[in-house]
């Protein structure tokens, strides 16, 4: 390794990242985990080497065995990385190989809810698992929730594709009502706190209101920030959630990724507050609040580019409903085209 302290005491990040790939097609995570450790001492000496060292947890979160995956989970580790670590190590390891080398409870519970999201059942492992503040979530998916669009997850770069519904084609729009709003702060505090990390850690936006009547004079209510005009398609309570977890997970344009647990976590609080039920919710009891909800997309006539959640939700029975406008983007540069779903290189 003496080769490789030299490029550390140089602080040559280029050439120290060659190294890395390097290390990581030998397979040599004994090699990567020490090259962190003299990275990270290298910045006691002025060495701003960090980004490196953020980059090998990375990369060991990613493709190395679990029980060295599970060594860099610690809270606030890869505060950079292109996704929260535990949602990393848990796209490529299942949960029986990560469990035995965790150390913590907050990284438990993320890990635990991330396989939970890819198919897992861990219900037996419930005691292992400390789940905090996602301790009403069940740890399986139930028959009513969707199959969730999850990341992918790459050496150097990521995709976090939305789901399907998203790209469906909508109606030509059309002029709509505009009826006054009414008191609900709890379901409209829960979709726009969906969307937090867009706006608190991005340049995002978001507007909710709560009205009496149907989804078209919810949703007439934000459309005259667009000409009062806008379209919607009616779609399933499951294609709702998956997006309202794909839009808790996501960071937006340029905040830190929140990660699958969290968005998941996001979606049935929302979820929840808008069949006006209790927290904790027995999980039969939300599926069957849901179904008797009506759910739609929305969007202005205008296309547009970047992070969008636009739904609306319909109470038949009380007469209310609700919607959301939520963007993010990205300032357009030379060369680049905003995604509609995010991507990172």
């Amino acid at each position: 390794m003496r080769d490789v302290q030299a490029l550390v005491d140089a602080a040559d990040s280029a050439e120290l990242l060659i190294a890395v790939d390097r290390l990581a097609a030998a397979r040599d995570w004994e090699g990567l985990r020490d090259l962190a450790h003299r990275c990270r001492e290298a910045v006691e000496f002025g060495r701003q080497l960090w980004p490196v060292a953020m980059h090998i947890d990375y990369r060991l979160a990613w493709e190395a065995p679990a029980d060295y995956a599970a060594g860099v989970l610690r809270p606030g580790a890869g505060r950079f990385a292109l996704g929260p670590l535990t949602e990393v190590a848990a796209s490529n390891h299942e949960w029986a190989a990560l469990a035995p080398h965790l150390g913590d409870a907050a990284s438990t519970s993320a890990v635990a809810q991330e396989r939970v999201l890819r198919g897992e059942d861990l219900r037996a492992h419930a005691r292992q698992i400390d789940r905090g503040e996602t301790d009403a979530l069940p740890l399986r998916l139930m028959d009513w929730e969707p199959v969730y669009a999850l990341p992918r997850y790459r050496d150097r770069s990521a995709a976090f594709p939305q789901p399907d519904v998203a790209l469906r084609t909508l109606p030509p729009p059309g002029p709509l009502p505009d009826g006054g709003a009414v008191d609900d702060d709890e379901a409209v505090r829960a979709l726009r706190d969906t969307v937090e990390t867009w706006v608190s850690q991005s340049a995002g936006s978001v507007a909710a209101v709560a009205v009496e009547g149907d989804a078209a004079v919810a949703v007439g209510a934000l459309a005259q920030a667009h000409g009062g005009q806008a379209a919607l398609l009616g779609i399933q309570p499951a294609e709702a959630l998956a997006l309202l977890q794909w839009a808790g997970a996501s960071g937006g344009a340029y905040g830190r990724r929140p990660g699958g647990a969290r968005g998941r976590f996001m979606a049935w609080w929302a979820a929840i507050a808008l069949a006006g039920l209790s927290w904790p919710p027995d999980p039969d009891d939300l599926g069957q609040a849901l179904a008797e909800l009506r759910w739609y997309r929305w969007a202005p006539g205008a296309a547009e580019k970047g992070w969008i959640l636009r739904l609306a939700i319909e109470d038949p029975i009380d007469g209310l409903a609700w919607a959301v406008d939520a963007t993010d983007h990205r300032e357009e540069e030379p060369g680049h085209v905003d995604e509609p779903a995010e991507l990172h290189q």
